[in-house]
């Protein structure tokens, strides 16, 4: 790392000295050098009142002064939370060993003796300053944006309460992150995941800046704040000297629209979100990790709600996220204790309503028999990572029935599975799923893996290919909830699928609707121009069915035929001509 003369130079050099005439000299010294940011302070009991304020590069410090010594001020110094590493040079006349070693043991970074010699203090300046920017750039920067990381935010946030508690003021944490921003490391690569937080990092500055005009119109000064990038797409955000939620409230907004204005990427433009977290002191939170939580669990709240927008954290939100955690420990026992399930609900043929395959639907069940909706926990998996060690299992569940039901005798009856999007990126998906249906010893082609249309937005080689060797080993492929998102007829050209799943959106509004009747109809006559099957999902009435067979959609699955059910009530009420010694259905 290069040290940048100009930046030294822009250093805030404070003194504390109770001769006056003493820190002029050292001053007239130093601004030869080109120095030009001093604050002197010749009243030693003043001292650390003063570093609040002025929060200095370098203290120069006199050792022998009356009422407040030196060493009673560089205790000081190094208790206070903000300026442990605050580089102290010893200016003094005391030629003992015994005080500089006692200064050293409280502290001090290095001693000139006075008289000072203006060549010797120009480069112990220097050399202390030019040290010290070294370390704090490794120590306490993030190497992308130049903004302070997670260990300056922590550093610092604490100090910034003690101050605000001190003086009665009121403080805001904003906690900012960028919806879905592993969408962009996945489709332009690190160095553009980089390109991208550099340009938002100097909006959101940006935001403040601007927003600090109206602030001013609002209380007649700017608004202090502290922008820290903590990781992958997140910011952290301290506004000072908070007078109103109304300020925050403006700075949040022009924030979201300053993150919503295009940008672009290796010549292509990209439209991005946020989602904010607001906790205030005193109000709210009066240390930092009660803060941070707070401002975490609103920023996670908007984020369930869709992104885009900002919180203020509450007691409302806070009980939701206690239950959040609760579930997520739980879940992460639920696969240990052997507490999920497979349900299966039928898809049958339009035309003569036989079952063809069926859909597996996991379920949750603890040891106390309570059930928990997928709505409420696989949201949580997909967020956690959970999904990956969940979905394999659902994949060996239902590998392991396939290969249960044609030990029985039963037709054969293919399962369809659900993908998740963080699968398909674990560079072993198709590894770990090819060993699976080898150990299963079940024929591929029974086995149909349904995948979202958002998940091909983020195509990537490595996804594509792992897809494609799905296919190889007799896989079949299935889009699910086609009809919404990112239809494109390219995706249908290159996947090698087999399967449209029209979403239930459609079907819930045909024959009726004259639109959702139009759409369903072109892609039924779509597929079947590419030799794809169609499923109609949710259907729930006579009419819908009588619907989708006119317009020769192959099998429809929904309510009006089955609720999803376990693998004995399948085989109960369809396939009860098998002799019940054979059957060893899971319940």
């Amino acid at each position: 790392m290069r040290v940048n003369n100009h930046t030294l130079r822009d250093s805030t050099i404070m003194m504390i000295d109770d001769e006056m005439i003493t820190m002029e000299i050292v001053k007239t010294y130093l601004e030869e050098e080109g120095y030009s940011n001093f604050h002197l302070e010749d009243q030693p009991s003043q001292s650390i009142h003063l570093l609040e304020k002025v929060s200095p590069d370098i203290l120069l410090l006199d050792l022998v002064m009356p009422e407040v010594s030196g060493f009673d001020v560089l205790v000081k110094v190094r208790e206070h939370p903000k300026f442990k590493r605050l580089p102290v040079i010893i200016l003094t006349s005391v030629t003992e060993t015994s005080s500089k070693l006692k200064a050293l043991d409280l502290g001090a970074t290095d001693f000139l003796a006075k008289p000072v010699d203006p060549s010797e203090l120009r480069l112990r300046v220097r050399n202390t300053l030019a040290a010290k920017a070294y370390t704090d750039q490794l120590t306490f920067y993030d190497p992308v944006t130049n903004l302070p990381n997670r260990r300056s935010f922590n550093d610092n946030f604490e100090w910034i309460i003690d101050k605000a508690n001190r003086y009665g003021e009121e403080l805001a944490l904003l906690n900012i992150a960028l919806d879905d921003f592993g969408r962009i490391n996945a489709s332009f690569g690190f160095d553009g995941g980089d390109s991208v937080i550099s340009m938002i990092a100097e909006r959101i500055e940006n935001s403040v800046r601007k927003t600090d005009i109206i602030a001013g119109k609002i209380h007649g000064e700017a608004v202090p704040s502290n922008l820290f990038r903590t990781d992958g797409g997140a910011f952290l955000l301290i506004l000072e000297r908070i007078e109103e939620s109304t300020t925050t409230a403006i700075i949040a907004k022009r924030i979201l629209e300053e993150i919503n204005r295009p940008l672009f990427v290796g010549g292509t433009e990209i439209c991005l979100t946020a989602s904010i977290g607001i906790s205030t002191f005193p109000h709210e939170g009066r240390d930092r990790s009660t803060l941070q939580r707070l401002a975490n669990n609103a920023r996670e709240y908007v984020r369930t709600q869709g992104g885009n927008s900002f919180q203020f954290s509450s007691y409302e939100i806070n009980s939701i996220y206690k239950k959040r955690l609760k579930t997520e420990a739980n879940l992460r026992n639920a696969l240990k204790r052997g507490e999920f399930v497979l349900y299966y609900q039928p898809k049958v043929s339009a035309k003569t309503e036989e079952i063809q395959g069926v859909e597996a639907l996991i379920r949750w069940r603890d040891e106390d028999n309570n059930h928990t909706s997928p709505q409420k926990f696989i949201s949580i998996a997909e967020e956690t990572g959970l999904i990956v060690p969940i979905g394999a299992w659902v994949l060996k569940e239902a590998c392991r029935q396939i290969a249960e039901w044609s030990r029985l005798g039963m037709i054969r009856l293919g399962i369809s599975i659900n993908l998740s999007a963080k699968q398909l990126i674990e560079k072993n998906f198709f590894m770990v799923t090819r060993k699976i249906i080898k150990d299963s010893n079940i024929d591929p082609s029974l086995l149909t893996i349904e995948f979202t249309e958002s998940l091909l937005m983020e195509e990537t080689e490595q996804r594509l290919r792992q897809l494609v060797e799905l296919r190889k080993i007799g896989v079949k492929l299935a889009i699910d909830d086609f009809g919404t998102g990112y239809s494109s007829f390219s995706y249908l050209r290159r996947m090698p699928v087999n399967e449209l799943k029209i979403d239930r959106s459609f079907i819930n509004a045909v024959p009726n609707d004259q639109s959702s009747s139009a759409i369903v109809t072109s892609i039924v006559f779509l597929a079947r121009q590419l030799g794809l099957k169609t499923v109609a999902e949710g259907v729930e009435n006579e009419s819908q069915h009588r619907f989708l067979n006119e317009i020769q959609c192959d099998q429809l699955q929904g309510y009006y035929f089955s609720p999803p059910v376990s693998a004995r009530e399948l085989y109960d009420n369809n396939f009860s001509n098998i002799e019940p010694e054979k059957m060893h259905l899971s319940n």
